[in-house]
């Protein structure tokens, strides 16, 4: 590398600047730390990181950091006009390698943008990242400054493959936590609670299902991290099957989950329950680690997917799908004209078209099909 102050970074510095950078994906409050970091390094008096390039209906979006001056700028018109447009991702450049300098100084891009934030010099980037997006990089110095050297433009190359991992590891783990978002919620509409134990046996993590189920401290509870049954008897063999499964991980692996039911002093239908081990994860040691699975089954609760779900599933009207519901639910033609407060004989009115529309002839048919279909993933929680 050729001798100057940003090819000078001392190894020790060097590794510190890609944790700041890895850190990145952890929290992803801390990118404005991250780009001054690497404008310290570069000695610029901007660095900013281009997130959309903007576009005729979009006007973009730049995270920018100037010292105590953090920016985001989410409707900048001027990144439409700039010349680093269309560059050779992962190609680090300088506006000399873009522009002659009485060019650059004519440009209203310059003029109107550039020049009134005292940017002269700049050094760009473009990172291509693994989902086909990609992100600006840049830093900038002003005039008085001297311009980006060769050290610099190297430095900088040398630090373009972590910045598409980190943005690469930020795309994948946020991605990862909308579909475990969105796994938990159809989860949640199926009315399986979900309940992770740790190594220790410790709660911790449960999805909504499982959070009202454990609120109702109706048979389960947890009682100092611990998932605990309320009857004596429920409570050994449920600790049973969790001490199993953090004994014997491997018996995932080979299928063998056990089931029991576990009793509710209300008196109504007993839960039933899962325990399966997680497998270990040679990556993911240390304490904490995801290692038990508890499943809930609620046999007794009732969902309401939207009427307006079921009316386009089925074609029905309003109130046909309100009744189709209610019998889904496990209640009598009675009991759900009741229910929905109208008269027994508008109800088997109702069932008569209902039966014509979906195809099926008997009241039992109409439950099956009405549960087996994605209206129920349709409702919130």
């Amino acid at each position: 590398m050729a001798a100057g102050p940003a090819a000078a970074t001392s190894i020790e510095r060097f590794s510190n600047l890609l944790g700041v950078i890895y850190d990145v994906p952890l929290d992803t409050s801390r990118w404005a730390d991250c780009l001054d970091q690497l404008r310290l390094e570069l000695r610029g008096n901007y660095t900013s990181l281009i997130v959309r390039p903007g576009g005729v209906d979009d006007l973009g979006l730049i995270v920018s950091s100037s010292g105590d001056r953090r920016v985001l700028s989410p409707h900048n018109r001027y990144i439409a006009m700039s010349p680093f447009k269309g560059l050779t991702p992962d190609k680090v450049v300088t506006i000399q390698d873009i522009l002659p300098e009485v060019d650059w100084r004519a440009s209203s891009y310059y003029r109107d943008w550039c020049q009134p934030h005292d940017v002269f010099h700049v050094l760009a980037v473009d990172l291509a990242t693994s989902d086909g997006g990609v992100y600006g990089f840049r830093v900038t110095r002003p005039e008085q400054a001297p311009a980006f050297s060769t050290a610099d433009v190297e430095f900088a190359r040398r630090l373009v493959p972590h910045l598409k991992r980190a943005l690469n590891l930020h795309l994948s783990i946020h991605q990862d936590r909308k579909l475990n978002s969105l796994y938990g919620h159809a989860m949640a509409q199926l009315m399986v609670g979900v309940v992770v134990l740790d190594e220790n046996g410790e709660v911790i993590e449960c999805n909504p299902a499982a959070a009202g189920i454990l609120e109702m401290e109706d048979g389960l509870r947890v009682v100092g991290q611990q998932l605990e049954a309320t009857y004596a008897n429920d409570d050994r063999k449920l600790q049973r099957l969790v001490r199993e499964a953090l004994t014997h991980p491997q018996a995932s692996e080979a299928g063998l989950t056990e089931a029991m039911s576990v009793s509710r002093p209300s008196g109504q239908l007993s839960w039933g329950v899962v325990v399966q081990a997680i497998s270990p994860d040679q990556w993911t040691e240390g304490k904490h680690r995801p290692s038990v699975a508890v499943f809930v089954r609620d046999t007794e609760g009732k969902a309401h997917p939207p009427v307006k779900l079921a009316q386009q599933l089925f074609q029905l009207t309003p109130a046909e799908s309100a009744l189709a519901i209610e019998l889904a639910n496990g209640l009598s033609l009675e009991e759900a004209a009741e229910a929905l407060n109208i008269r027994r004989n508008t109800a088997r009115a109702h069932l008569r078209s209902i039966f014509s529309k979906t195809g099926v002839r008997r009241q039992t048919e109409l439950v099956r099909i009405f549960l087996n279909s994605v209206a129920w993933l349709g409702s919130r929680n």
